[in-house]
């Protein structure tokens, strides 16, 4: 079967704003045409009319393509480590730690931030957490999880933190919501925070053009202060770090210099 990509590549950044053109290409055209042909379309003409009509499809389809796979935690000695960096390189530095949760999906990771703020006592601290997706966001702000998603947060910390309900399913407390707020934001598109003393943007850019990528690094390099740290996904290394104003210090942890 022969699709219009092209076609369906323009209708899709200019009805949806999104960009599919920074994505790898045959990566995202196999994402595409499972979802158009789960929803029952033959063609990309057919299938973009289905998403203009129906917003429970439109809703699907963006869901589909930003891929919100996440846990508490995810990579849990990487976030030691993070946490460690955090605490020696950061706390001492500044008074008023801005942290910046980039892609932030379902809310698994600011929460993760927020407990490693509060265990810490940083009450100090604040985190700015966007995602491109409103639904996604929505469950973000709602903070409601499957106990999946909680498997590693530890005994100690799902007691202090969160509230089990009768289905089984784990609410984050008042307390960790009120260190955080959300925001809708594209990375490939939108004006990026500013003024940043630890940025989180992890598992994303594996699904970017390589020059898609390396906007994406300068631009989250320069959201931070001097002194700040970049912690990336297990999976992602940033090739020419040094040409962006950032060294590595640790294991998928950068600093600007």
């Amino acid at each position: 079967m022969e699709l219009n990509f092209d076609f369906f590549n323009d209708w899709v950044q200019h009805r949806l704003g999104i960009r599919l053109d920074a994505y790898k290409e045959r990566q995202m055209q196999r994402r595409i045409a499972n979802i158009m042909t789960a929803a029952g379309a033959t063609s990309l003409e057919q299938y973009a009319k289905l998403l203009e009509a129906d917003s429970v499809a439109r809703h699907a389809f963006v869901e589909h393509l930003t891929i919100n796979v996440t846990e508490f935690y995810r990579n849990k000695s990487l976030f030691e480590m993070f946490e460690q960096r955090l605490m020696t390189q950061i706390v001492p530095q500044f008074d008023h730690p801005k942290i910046w949760s980039a892609a932030c999906s379902i809310g698994a990771e600011p929460y993760t931030l927020a407990m490693i703020l509060a265990r810490n006592n940083i009450a100090s601290g604040r985190i700015v957490a966007t995602d491109i997706d409103d639904e996604i966001l929505k469950k973000a702000k709602a903070g409601l999880y499957q106990s999946n998603e909680v498997k590693n947060v530890s005994a100690r910390d799902l007691d202090k933190y969160f509230a089990k309900n009768a289905e089984g399913k784990y609410q984050v407390s008042p307390m960790l919501k009120n260190k955080i707020t959300f925001k809708k934001h594209d990375l490939l598109k939108d004006r990026y925070e500013s003024g940043c003393h630890v940025v989180v943007c992890r598992n994303v850019t594996i699904y970017f053009k390589a020059d898609a990528r390396d906007e994406v690094y300068r631009k989250l390099s320069d959201a931070l202060v001097q002194g700040g740290i970049l912690f990336t996904g297990a999976t992602e290394t940033i090739g020419q770090a040094e040409e962006i104003g950032l060294k590595k210090i640790d294991s998928f942890i950068y600093q600007k210099v």
